[in-house]
């Protein structure tokens, strides 16, 4: 017998996006986002919020609730600052001022994170660890359709303005080994598409990946959690029982053709 682990509802691919730093122009993404079904994490700098000058505005605190419900609110420092550079104790006080910030304002425990200007280090990701975060998105982009192998260290598939952004999308759409899982992970931020003037390739973008019955849409956190509860699974020696200590249901793909849900605080035979 072959048991795989899947995605929710047997899924083998995942798509997930993150974009950066709150501004104006997030209002226009997240509702291109909601149209095709897209779920993704917003990364803010709560220092920055209600600020006034900046050019362009950063949505207001008394918008973010309802601006991004259905997505994951994750920290991106208070400030903004590139915290390599920093004395780890003004690190620890940005990321922890913008976590309790952000938590403040939403309501939620707020346990994701991207590295302002991508600058991190080794003593910055065990320091986060300790300070509750979960994940942490670098830029630089990864070889393959991977998950993450370091979540403090979590490389995304390209940047909305790679060149190869639609055939890397293409040849993920058109995958269909489920004996791999993948996900494809799409950064930027929203600004960048007025600037450019080319808010086209977010709409193609989503267009075209939008609504696929094999794709599980997920923010940021779903993702990690969802794998630390799969890994959570016990198995008997003979991998014919599976318990879920977890508070949330796996998927299984048993023998390539039947999919089953364990779900949470449940024993199954196989």
């Amino acid at each position: 017998m072959k048991v795989y682990v899947c995605f929710p509802e047997g899924k083998a691919k995942a798509l997930t996006m993150s974009y950066d730093d709150g501004k104006i122009q997030d209002e226009r993404l997240v509702s291109i986002f909601n149209h095709y079904g897209i779920r993704g994490t917003f990364n803010l700098n709560y220092g920055m919020i209600d600020k006034e000058g900046l050019n362009p505005p950063r949505i207001k605190s008394s918008r973010i609730n309802e601006l991004y419900a259905g997505h994951e609110i994750a920290t991106h420092t208070m400030t903004h600052p590139t915290i390599a550079r920093c004395p780890m104790t003004e690190v620890a006080e940005e990321i922890l001022a913008d976590r309790k910030g952000l938590e403040q304002i939403t309501g939620r425990i707020i346990r994701g994170h991207a590295y302002p200007n991508g600058s991190y280090n080794e003593e910055i990701k065990q320091l986060f660890r300790q300070l509750g975060i979960a994940y942490a998105r670098v830029v630089e982009p990864a070889a393959d359709f991977a998950l993450p192998t370091d979540p403090l260290e979590w490389h995304p598939t390209c940047h909305h303005d790679a060149p190869d952004l639609m055939e890397k999308a293409e040849f993920f759409a058109e995958f269909k080994k489920k004996q791999y899982l993948k996900l494809m992970y799409v950064w930027g931020h929203s600004y960048e598409f007025d600037n450019h003037d080319n808010w086209n390739v977010i709409e193609d973008f989503c267009a075209y990946m939008g609504g696929r019955d094999d794709i599980w849409y997920a923010t940021n956190i779903e993702i990690i959690d969802y794998m630390d509860a799969a890994r959570r699974l016990i198995f008997s020696a003979d991998c014919r029982r599976v318990y879920n200590p977890n508070a949330i249901s796996v998927w299984l793909e048993i023998d390539g053709d039947t999919v089953i849900e364990v779900k949470g605080g449940t024993c199954l035979e196989i």
